[in-house]
């Protein structure tokens, strides 16, 4: 298995991560958005500063990707503004779909200056493997990547959120590759979150 960072003219790779995303998080809200939408997304964080996009390749074929970034706000703000009337032509077929959808798009593209800290830190905001590569040691091989990488003079700690509940298998799979968790919250949906930081 060979873990990289994916470049920004790896086109094939960047569809193949967007596929293990539907496959992986299946009935989420940006599976919801859909393929063009999660496209985008990806895109841009291979291209922004301080974010990145490892993958997980077998026989040359992506198995599991991990999406990261040292400044979400800044790679939001990016998005928006470099692909402003792509973005609003897939929230719009998505809008069609389920009008509620408006508000919460809003919400997340809000969340990162939400969640401003006086810190540096590094948001792992998205690891997928693919379900026929489950159980292979995937995910952790590409969170030990994204740890070895971090300078972590820069930054003080890798965080992430994920759901309290029905979620067992993630919250062990984080718990067991040193991530401790720092608090739990809701969502204005009236999910239930629990944040994770990891650090030296």
């Amino acid at each position: 298995m060979e873990i990289r960072g994916v470049s920004n003219n790896e086109k094939e790779i960047i569809n193949d991560i967007v596929s293990i995303h539907l496959d992986t998080f299946k009935g989420f809200f940006l599976t919801f958005m859909g393929r063009g939408f999660l496209k985008l997304m990806y895109r841009s964080y291979v291209e922004y500063k301080n974010s990145g996009l490892l993958v997980a390749l077998e026989n040359d074929k992506p198995i599991g990707f991990l999406a990261y970034s040292g400044d979400l706000s800044g790679l939001y703000k990016y998005m928006i503004k470099k692909r402003l009337i792509l973005f609003a032509w897939y929230s719009m077929g998505a809008f069609f779909r389920k009008p509620t959808v408006f508000m919460r798009l809003v919400r997340a593209f809000l969340k990162p200056s939400e969640a401003k800290r006086d810190e540096k830190y590094v948001e792992l905001a998205s690891i997928g493997v693919d379900p026929n590569s489950k159980s292979k040691g995937v995910g952790s091989r590409l969170i030990e990547e994204l740890k070895s990488m971090i300078d972590f003079n820069e930054y003080a700690y890798i965080t992430l959120e994920t759901d309290a509940v029905d979620n067992d298998g993630a919250n062990r799979f984080y718990q067991k590759n040193g991530f401790v968790r720092v608090r739990e919250f809701k969502t204005n949906e009236g999910r239930k979150m629990i944040e994770y930081r990891w650090s030296l």
